[in-house]
């Protein structure tokens, strides 16, 4: 942090009187006199009095952070109302005026929602689409039809990825399992050397790498590099899912050995478990009848069949749209780290494609022309898609939002400068310190958006002093720690144990393990990184 400024004339002439006794003085002393601190937009710095003594600012936070893990697992209370009561609480305790604590709750929501809640509406819009028209089963399909027995646990894996690039956790959850279950049964695999590669897949996407909700929110609090980042989750996402995916998966099978859940009969089919998730999409999109007559010698019919196939994007065009955002971010993103101080017209082009909300947008609308066109949809059915896409998101924009808030009390307060100001004299890595509250929270919780919300409000002063490399690596280890040990207060752990029809210990011994492993060997991977960039 950059040196405090003192708070009133007074001090400011005793200090100046004093010159040679200051050093002396601790950083939690200087912080009762005010803090420097990272402002809510534009990355500058401004001074901030803090809104009352050191030791109130801190009770006032750690009070603040409880009372919403309490309202959280204990009330079950919605995150939202959670993270709201919790920040006005903080602000109010720390000694902000109740009116002053509205409006900065109030500013840090509209930063956040800027920057992210654009984002998260059009990567949901896409994500829908890339369901509805088909173009998710063309690429599962394509996939596994072309991998061997031995080769399907890292195509599994390849599929859990893909499909977690452009989705939201839960929506990729649902669409993976019916393809898990099937791909199991037809390939005569363990169930685990299927299931476990894709969930990691998926998992480690949802964690480290945008546009997911949890990543974009870190980036927007702390200030990092969209595209940096990226391009570091991408890089540190591929020997996490090798080593917590198939590698791991081999144990799994063995420590979970039990047959594939009769979940579905077929694809789309009737089984005694639930509906194939896809199976309506599937049906809107199947062409006309046409009659196939396959004839015996001398002119006999055997038999006609009637085919109706669902139509669906091809490999390629689903693929292409897949790809798109993420190359055009990088693209941007590489040409910042190779040629910062280039100009011209492409140069130009390429900053305007590259952004966030640009990329994810031209995204979007690839999928509603041809992702339609492939899929057979009408304008009717891209309208309903685009339209459907939006309720389920509502919640989790509103929880980031809250986050946002949040983040800005701890500003306002000045509590994020007495929290910068004593890691930083602790000694201990920053990402650690952001690995170790984001898993904190997310264990008291069970959800990885609030661990990622409450870490980066939590750690957005300290992240002022780091670099833009360093700050990316920040937001990694807070997806790292949001998705440690999950167990029966998170929603994924009961879906993927009703899924796959395992009792609660081997849930444990496969999702929750597979969890940890994400969490454990992405923060190895950051400190890793950490060593050789500064």
């Amino acid at each position: 942090m950059p040196h405090a400024l003192l708070a009133d004339p007074a001090t400011a002439h005793a200090a100046s009187a004093h010159a040679a006794s200051a050093h002396a003085v601790s950083a939690h002393e200087a912080a009762a006199h005010a803090v420097s601190v990272l402002a809510a937009e534009g990355g500058a710095t401004e001074t901030v009095d803090p809104s009352g003594p050191v030791a109130q600012l801190i009770i006032a936070a750690v009070i603040g952070i409880v009372v919403i893990i309490a309202l959280i697992t204990w009330l079950k209370v919605h995150p939202f109302i959670a993270l709201t009561i919790g920040a006005l609480g903080v602000g109010i305790g720390a000694g902000l005026a109740p009116d002053k604590a509205v409006t900065s709750f109030g500013n840090g929501f509209g930063a956040t929602m800027t920057s992210v809640g654009i984002l998260v509406g059009l990567g949901s819009m896409f994500g829908k689409m890339l369901v509805d028209s088909g173009a998710a089963d063309r690429v599962v399909d394509t996939l596994v039809r072309r991998s061997s027995k031995a080769a399907l646990p890292w195509t599994m894996a390849l599929i859990g990825a893909l499909i977690g690039l452009p989705m939201f956790f839960e929506v990729g959850l649902v669409l993976l399992i019916p393809i898990i279950v099937l791909v199991a049964k037809r390939s005569d695999v363990p169930i685990m050397k299927i299931a476990v590669p894709a969930l990691v897949g998926l998992s480690t996407m949802h964690a480290f790498v945008p546009p997911h909700p949890g990543p974009l929110v870190a980036i927007s609090t702390v200030g990092a590099n969209l595209g940096t980042t990226l391009a570091f989750g991408i890089v540190l996402a591929i020997p996490v899912i090798v080593l917590a995916g198939p590698v791991f998966a081999r144990f799994a099978a063995r420590w979970v050995d039990i047959p594939a859940p009769d979940l579905f009969g077929s694809r789309g089919g009737s089984g005694s478990g639930p509906q194939d998730p896809a199976h309506d999409g599937r049906e809107a999109r199947r062409g006309p009848a046409t009659q196939d007559t396959a004839s015996l010698p001398h002119g006999k019919s055997d038999f006609t069949r009637v085919i109706s196939e669902p139509r669906s994007p091809s490999f390629a065009v689903a693929l292409v749209g897949i790809l798109l955002p993420v190359v055009l971010m990088l693209a941007q993103a590489i040409r910042e780290a190779t040629v910062p101080d280039a100009s011209g017209s492409w140069v130009s082009l390429l900053d305007f494609l590259g952004s966030p909300m640009i990329a994810i947008g031209i995204a979007a609308v690839y999928a509603m022309v041809f992702f339609a066109i492939g899929g057979g949809m009408d304008r009717t059915a891209v309208s309903k898609s685009l339209e459907s896409a939006l309720p389920p998101v509502a919640g989790v924009l509103l929880i980031v939002g809250a986050g946002g808030g949040f983040k800005q009390v701890l500003i306002d307060t000045g509590i994020g400068g007495v929290i910068a100001d004593a890691v930083k004299d602790s000694g201990i890595s920053v990402l650690l310190v952001a690995w170790v509250v984001s898993a904190l929270v997310r264990v008291a919780t069970g959800s990885a958006t609030v661990a990622t919300v409450t870490a980066a409000g939590i750690m957005a002063p300290i992240a002022h002093d780091l670099s833009s490399p360093m700050t990316s690596l920040l937001v990694l280890a807070i997806g790292a720690g949001s998705v440690f040990l999950s167990h029966v207060n998170d929603a994924g752990f009961w879906l993927v144990k009703g899924y796959l029809n395992t009792t609660v210990g081997q849930t444990f011994k496969t999702w929750t393990m597979l969890e940890c492993l994400i969490s454990v060997f992405g923060l190895a991977g950051v400190m890793l990184a950490g060593v050789f960039i500064q």
